[in-house]
């Protein structure tokens, strides 16, 4: 069983790159695409799913083509902890909720129909604390495959310029 991050090899990485993409298809066209036979790629798969390393297999849903026409990030300042967790299960609108450092206390992203809508959703939360919204316009990134951490992939940062 695989316990830790450093535990993984190439092949589990090439795995989990795979199955970001596309976790639909077969253990056979994974196999062929990381280089592994189909019972030895099954059985990878096995052990990273009783790790815990996968956690879920979901759908990508496309938000607008549901009716939901804005997606928006609001900020929730400080407020009881409880409450804001009880909110947010309430609100169906809220598909991501951080709870984050920082001057706020929360970051949620939300899908909304219109403008009504937002403010609807939002002025739920504004009872609670101070929040800020941001609409999202667009996202050139999303779910992007992640890989186990490793740090010899760490790149040092970029020395500064001396004063002249």
């Amino acid at each position: 069983m695989i316990a830790e991050a450093h535990a993984l090899d190439t092949y589990d990485d090439k795995i989990l790159a795979e199955l970001q993409r596309d976790a639909r298809m077969t253990m056979a066209e994974l196999g062929r695409r990381v280089h592994l036979s189909q019972p030895a790629v099954t059985e990878r798969v096995r052990k990273l799913e009783i790790a815990g390393v996968i956690k879920a297999y979901r759908a990508e849903l496309d938000l607008s083509r549901l009716g939901y026409g804005i997606r928006a990030l609001v900020r929730v300042g400080r407020a009881e902890y409880a409450r804001v967790v009880k909110l947010i299960e309430q609100t169906p609108e809220v598909i991501n909720a951080f709870n984050v450092t920082g001057e706020d206390s929360w970051v949620l992203e939300i899908a909304v129909i219109d403008v009504p809508h937002l403010d609807a959703v939002v002025s739920k939360f504004c009872v609670l604390a101070d929040t800020s919204t941001s609409i999202v316009l667009n996202a050139p990134r999303e779910h992007a495959p992640v890989l186990p951490a490793r740090q010899e992939n760490v790149r040092p940062a970029a020395h500064r310029l001396k004063d002249r």
